[in-house]
């Protein structure tokens, strides 16, 4: 379809087949693969027949049975069904949750480590509101971020994250526990859901302060400003953004309520009530309560050095997503 005329002069549909080539491409050299290991599997038996060759075709069948298996392991995560979401840009939001300042201290600390986690792929980032804290840190932050696969690496991010060390305004030198907590949604495009066609009741009321944007939207109660640009029109814009991935996030939770609850005991919900990670600054620890990861090297780590974990994470739900459900 590639090497067709029509579609080569259309470049919408270019793009979209192009797209969906690149997605099909790993999964059909796995597929080859598997079947030229087959293949080569049947010939070191029928080898096997001839006296002075049986050792050897033996070893080698040994040899490709593994093979065998990896490559069905492989095809089976590449033959999973893809989040939808996943190659989307995102909305992080940021809060400080409790401890008073250090709370907010920590929430600035969790917004330059994903910060600078997209630097190092990047990817952009945007700040769309910010509430400062009086002694340098963020009571809140709205950010998108940018990039090919944003989703797919920090999906798993949001949830309570909770820090223990000694403030810098404690005089006895006592370690205190505080909390923040990380939204991350999915982008959401205006033709994923419409919001803006209704003026009266049932729609949204837009409030406007020289150049700030608050949204209110009345069947939901969802509020939601931005003020960070000098232009009205693009505050708007910016706000209208987030307000659709925060409505799209209220239906996926929705949707998927059913299927999480009855997962809730293998995996854990995800949900951010739940504490999903610890930074213990006195033992340089990093835990994610969900798989039981430990990491040494907090400064990096808060750096943005977060691959290690971010693919552990993403194995192990990976993981989880290939085993059989038991539920009916």
């Amino acid at each position: 379809m590639l090497a067709d005329p029509a579609v080569l002069a259309n470049r919408q549909q270019m793009q979209k087949l192009s797209k969906e080539h690149s997605d099909l491409r790993e999964v059909v050299e796995a597929f080859r693969q598997h079947r030229d290991v087959i293949k080569q599997i049947a010939e070191a038996r029928e080898l096997q027949k001839d006296p002075e060759m049986r050792e050897f075709a033996r070893e080698e069948e040994t040899k490709l049975g593994g093979e065998q298996e990896r490559l069905e392991k492989s095809l089976k995560e590449l033959l999973m069904p893809k989040d939808p979401n996943d190659e989307k840009n995102i909305l992080l939001e940021i809060r400080a949750g409790t401890g008073g300042e250090e709370a907010a201290l920590f929430a600035a600390d969790l917004f330059r480590m994903y910060t600078r986690f997209a630097e190092r792929h990047r990817w952009a980032v945007e700040i769309m509101s910010m509430s400062p804290a009086a002694a340098g840190g963020i009571r809140e932050v709205v950010a998108g971020i940018n990039g090919r696969g944003a989703y797919s690496q920090l999906k798993y991010e949001s949830g309570v994250h909770r820090v223990q060390r000694v403030p810098a305004t404690e005089a006895q030198g006592r370690i205190h526990t505080s909390t923040a907590t990380v939204a991350v949604m999915p982008e959401v495009e205006d033709v994923e859901i419409e919001i803006m066609r209704s003026g009266g009741p049932g729609g949204q009321s837009v409030n406007t302060t020289d150049s700030a944007v608050r949204i209110h939207h009345l069947p939901s109660g969802l509020i939601v400003h931005c003020q960070q640009e000098k232009s009205q029109h693009k505050n708007k814009a910016m706000a209208m953004k987030l307000l659709r991935s925060k409505l799209y996030e209220i239906e996926l939770e929705k949707r998927d309520t059913a299927e999480r609850e009855a997962r809730r005991s293998q995996i854990g919900s995800g949900d951010r009530s739940e504490k999903i990670r610890t930074y213990n600054f006195p033992q340089d620890r990093l835990t994610d309560h969900r798989i039981g990861l430990t990491r040494h090297n907090l400064p990096g780590l808060l750096d943005g050095d977060l691959g290690d974990v971010i693919g552990s994470l993403r194995a192990h739900f990976q993981a989880e997503a290939l085993k059989p459900s038991t539920t009916t």
